[in-house]
């Protein structure tokens, strides 16, 4: 760490499971300088916290590839959030790469090698390492360093370096590794289908399974499904009989848990109706506002074809709903670079200001005559 603290730049990354728990365990860590790889091994080292000071270092650039998970377990973890930061897969969007550009692809673009693939599914709990592990381990730090220079350089030519920097705070923003339990409910699948009134019921047995999967340690889906949360409700489920006629709640649910969950179901039915929950109504397919969509999304693809910039970072759809029914508020696109690079031009194709057009074979932006 001391050694580290001399570098001006620090590559991490994590190996992890997380198929047969609720929080991640962690498996390894990988840092990388300049000059130097290391490989921490959690599972011997108890202590973690000499690393505090080094992530939390001014002088010493954090580089991530896909970071949000790391820095989750690091922030579980150490109680810290790496700073600054830079990560390479977020920053490859304004160079002309996909929204997810991968590891090995973006080495492969900006350093010329290819990585092997061998390791990518091994069980990191199991030890001791073997020698292909352990270097499957070092390579996904140790290009970091060399791509960051290289994409840095890149993106201050194109003076985009600036853009980034809501994005990265947002990634080591504290309230996005905070789990509302009364909030997952919304995450549910097929959630549609309820009502407000079950929706409340569904609302009182998702947080009730957080809760439990959080300290049991164990996958959601363990404690009871999507589905079965969802079917519950819609039968409004009053007694663990009726609970038991949802498909496989009979024999995967022990009794002490279901009496839980009639509980929590009939707490949520007998709610007063203003307390309902109300489903947010998906806005793929609004009425009126498809064409328009549709129109705006031409243009967004023009611009982003233009400038280098994938598509799904510049715009989301929910943004170009949002435009097209004049709901501009808290609208990222109408921020920034973004509105800068189309968000502006959004807000006068809408009024009529310009239009779209084609001029010799290809889409351009007109002059409303």
């Amino acid at each position: 760490m001391e050694r580290a603290r001399a570098s001006s730049v620090l590559a991490v990354d994590t190996e992890f499971l997380r198929d047969r728990t609720y929080y991640a365990k962690l498996c390894l860590i990988q840092l990388a300088t300049d000059d130097e790889v290391v490989l921490v091994d959690p599972l011997r080292v108890k202590d973690l916290r000499a690393l505090v000071p080094l992530l939390e270092d001014e002088r010493v650039m954090k580089l991530f590839h896909a970071g949000t998970q790391d820095i989750e377990i690091i922030y579980r973890e150490l109680g810290c959030l790496p700073h600054p930061l830079f990560d390479t897969q977020v920053a490859a969007t304004l160079l002309g790469q996909t929204q997810q550009v991968g590891y090995g692809a973006l080495v492969q673009s900006v350093c010329g090698v290819h990585l092997r693939k061998a390791d990518s599914y091994t069980d990191w709990s199991r030890r001791p390492l073997s020698e292909s592990q352990q270097r499957y381990a070092a390579d996904d730090v140790v290009y970091l360093p060399i791509m960051y220079a290289s994409m840095k350089a890149e993106l201050e030519k194109k003076g985009r370096l600036e853009w980034l920097a809501d994005d990265f705070a947002a990634l080591v923003d504290p309230a996005r590794f905070r789990v509302d339990p009364r909030e997952r409910f919304t995450h549910l699948k097929r959630v549609s289908q309820l009502s407000p009134r079950q929706l409340s019921a569904a609302r009182e047995v998702a947080a009730w399974r957080e809760e439990t999967a959080q300290r049991r340690n164990i996958p959601r889906k363990w404690v009871i499904t999507d589905e079965q949360i969802v079917e519950a409700c819609k039968r409004g489920a009053r007694s663990i009989d009726e609970l038991y006629m949802v498909r496989g709640l009979e024999s995967g649910l022990g009794c002490a848990d279901a009496r839980q969950i009639v509980k929590r179901i009939c707490i949520g039915l007998d709610a007063p109706e203003e307390t309902w929950p109300r489903a947010a109504k998906s806005s793929k397919n609004e009425q009126n506002v498809d064409i328009e969509v549709d129109l705006y999304s031409a243009l967004v693809r023009l611009r982003a074809r233009e400038n280098d910039v994938a598509y799904q970072t510049l715009a989301s759809r929910d943004d170009l709903v949002s435009i097209a029914r004049g709901h501009d508020e808290d609208v990222e696109l109408l921020r920034g670079w973004r509105r800068e690079l189309v968000g502006e031009e959004l807000l006068k194709l809408r009024s009529g200001e310009i239009v779209l057009g084609v001029q010799d074979g290809r889409l351009a932006v007109l002059p409303a005559r």
